[in-house]
C-alpha cells in the first residue's frame, strides 16, 4: 500500500492551491453527517476556514445534517426542492442509489491532468472500494472507519488477564468474556440498533463469507456460515451469558463502556479520540477477532459531487475536497477525531507520525485495512439493509431464530434487486 505514498506526498503542497478554473467567485454548499460524538462541527469548521483563506474566491457552508442517514435524506431533499448544493459527504454505501437516481457525478469527469489522477489514486484501495463502481470513482474517501475492539486494561488485570493481549478469536472471546463478566458488569457488548448490518458483517466476514456480492445486485444471507454468525452473536447472550440479552444501543455504548458496565466494547474507531480523552482508566484497542479469519467491513463516508453543480461549482467542489483530504488535513482529521487517515501519505506527515508514536492505539483501524472488506452495499441499499437490520434484532430479541429471521431477510432482498439484474 505505501506504493501510493509518493505521489500523495508530491501533491501535499499543490492541493491548497487555487485551480484558475474555480477563481472567480464561487459559494458551495456542503452537506455533512455529524453521527458520532465530539466537538466535529469545531474540526469541520476550521478546516473550512483554513481553505476559504486560501481560496478567498471560494465560499463554503457547511450544513451539519445529523447522522448519515439524515444527511442523505436533507442533501436529496434540497436538490429536489431546487436549493443548491454541490457536494456532500454521504455513507460510502449510497453510491448505488445516487448512481441509479442520476444525482452525482464520477470524479474522472471533474479532475485533469496527471496531478489530478495521482491524486485520486493516491487512497488505500480498501476505502475506495466502495465509490469505486463499473470502472468509474463516484466518491472519494473522508470521514472513513473500521470496527475495532476496545477493552478496558485495568478490568482485565483485575481478572487475571495479560492486559496487552485481546481476543485474538471467537472462543478466546468467549472464555475472556467469561473471566470479566461480574454481577454489576459484562465481558462484551456489541451494538444491535443503529448499524446492526455493520456489526453483524464484521461476524459473517469472520466466518469466512461476504454478505453480498460486488455488483450490489445478490445477498448471502442463507448462506450457513451467515447464519452460524447470527447464532454465535445471540449465543453471546443467550448461552454464554457475557453479553446482554436483546439489543444495545449504538449511541449510548460509548459511555457504557467509560462508565465500566462491559470491559470490552466494539465500535467505530471514529470514536477513538472522544474515549482516549474521556477514559479514567487504561484502555486498549485492538483489531476484532477472528474464526476462520480476521475481518472488518470498512464503514463511514465518502464526498460526492452533485451533478446538477455547474463546472465552476465542480471544480470548486474538487478543489475543497482535494485539500480536506490533502495528507496535513487528513492526518489532522486523524488526531482530532479517531477516523483513519485516508492515504498512506497521511500517515507519512510529522504530526501523524508523531501522534501514533505516542499512541499507537491509533494505528489499529488504519492496519485493519489489510483484511478489510467494502462495506455492505446493494442496489436499493436503504431497504435491503433495513431488512437485514430488522432480522439481525429479531434473532437477539428471541422472536425469530437466526435461520428464520436471515431467510426473511433474503427473500425481500431477492424481491428488491430482482429488477436490477
Amino acid at each position: 500500500m505505501l506504493r501510493y505514498a509518493s505521489a500523495l506526498t508530491m501533491l501535499a503542497a499543490s492541493t491548497v492551491a487555487v485551480n484558475p478554473a474555480a477563481a472567480e467567485d464561487v459559494e458551495l454548499t456542503m452537506y455533512y453527517p455529524i453521527a458520532v460524538g465530539g466537538p466535529l462541527t469545531q474540526v469541520v469548521d476550521g478546516i473550512v476556514a483554513e481553505f476559504e483563506a486560501a481560496n478567498p474566491g471560494i465560499s463554503v457552508e457547511a450544513i451539519y445534517a445529523g447522522n448519515y442517514d439524515d444527511t442523505r435524506i436533507k442533501a436529496l431533499s434540497a436538490l429536489n426542492s431546487g436549493d443548491p448544493a454541490q457536494l456532500a459527504v454521504m455513507f460510502s454505501i449510497d453510491a448505488y442509489d445516487l448512481i441509479e437516481q442520476d444525482l452525482i457525478v464520477p470524479f474522472e469527469e471533474v479532475i485533469e491532468g496527471e496531478e489530478e489522477q495521482a491524486w485520486l489514486d493516491g487512497f488505500y484501495p480498501a476505502l475506495m472500494a466502495n465509490g469505486q463502481i463499473e470502472g468509474q470513482t463516484w466518491g472519494v474517501p473522508f470521514q472513513r472507519s473500521t470496527i475495532v475492539a476496545y477493552y478496558n486494561k485495568d478490568m482485565f488485570r483485575d481478572a487475571g488477564l495479560d492486559p496487552e493481549t485481546a481476543p485474538q478469536t471467537w472462543d478466546d472471546l468467549v472464555e475472556m468474556g467469561r473471566a470479566l463478566t461480574t454481577d454489576d458488569r459484562w465481558g462484551i457488548m456489541i451494538p444491535s440498533t443503529g448499524y446492526p448490518y455493520w456489526m453483524f458483517q464484521a461476524l459473517a466476514i469472520q466466518n469466512g463469507v461476504e454478505l453480498m456480492a460486488d455488483d450490489g445486485l445478490s445477498t448471502n444471507f442463507t448462506d450457513p456460515a451467515v447464519v452460524e454468525a447470527l447464532e454465535f452473536w445471540v449465543a453471546l447472550g443467550q448461552e454464554h451469558g457475557v453479553m446482554p440479552e436483546g439489543t444495545i444501543e449504538w449511541g449510548t455504548l460509548r459511555q457504557a463502556f467509560l462508565e465500566g458496565q462491559t470491559a470490552m466494547m466494539w465500535h467505530s474507531t471514529g470514536n477513538l479520540t472522544a474515549v482516549k480523552n474521556n477514559a479514567e482508566f487504561d484502555f486498549g484497542v485492538a483489531m476484532l477477532p477472528e474464526n476462520e479469519r480476521r475481518g472488518s467491513p470498512t464503514g463511514g463516508g465518502n464526498f460526492y459531487i452533485f451533478k446538477d453543480a455547474t463546472e465552476e461549482e465542480r471544480q470548486a467542489a474538487l478543489e475543497l475536497i482535494k485539500f480536506m483530504t490533502s495528507p496535513e488535513q487528513a492526518a489532522k482529521w486523524s488526531i482530532e477525531t479517531g477516523y483513519m487517515g485516508v492515504s498512506p501519505a497521511a500517515y507519512e506527515t510529522e504530526a501523524l507520525q508523531a501522534y501514533t508514536e505516542a499512541f499507537p492505539p491509533a494505528l489499529v483501524a488504519r492496519d485493519q485495512l489489510e483484511v478489510a472488506v467494502a462495506e455492505f452495499s446493494t442496489f436499493e441499499t436503504a431497504r435491503v439493509r433495513e431488512g437485514l437490520n430488522n432480522a439481525i434484532q429479531a434473532a437477539l430479541t428471541g422472536t425469530q431464530s437466526p435461520e428464520e429471521a436471515l431467510a426473511e431477510a433474503q427473500a425481500a432482498a431477492e424481491r428488491l434487486l430482482d429488477a436490477y439484474r
